[in-house]
């Protein structure tokens, strides 16, 4: 099992910029794939951002791509999601999740999910 800490969520302005961590404990969090996921209020969990377990490969929501970049540091047990660019669209709560066999945009894929961090863009 592994347990999932987010953390660097905010209020920032439109344009601005954000970087999320999500902290890894517990089994060894190479054999994992992470996501980054998003909830609006009123609105379905979404898809962010996905990478592999060797960081080798990543995809990303249309929403976001060429704007938020994933990465990982495997010997700090660490995900990161670079935020660029932000819009008013962005806010919502952002949340890390693990996968033990597929690397995937669907949320029922992923076993693990952090608590959340909030990241509110304002105009």
């Amino acid at each position: 099992q592994v347990q999932l800490v987010e953390s660097g969520g905010g209020l920032v302005q439109a344009g601005g910029s954000l970087r999320l961590s999500c902290a890894a404990s517990g089994r060894t969090f190479s054999s994992y794939h992470m996501g980054w996921f998003r909830q609006a209020p009123g609105k379905e969990r979404e898809f962010v951002a996905a990478i592999r377990r060797s960081g080798g490969s990543t995809f990303y929501a249309d929403s976001v791509k060429g704007r938020f970049t994933i990465s990982r540091d495997n010997a700090k047990n660490t995900v990161y999601l670079q935020m660029n660019s932000l819009k008013t669209e962005d806010t919502a709560v952002y949340y890390c999740a693990a996968s033990i066999e597929i690397y995937s945009s669907r949320f029922g894929d992923y076993d693990y999910w952090g608590q959340g961090t909030q990241v509110t863009v304002s105009s």
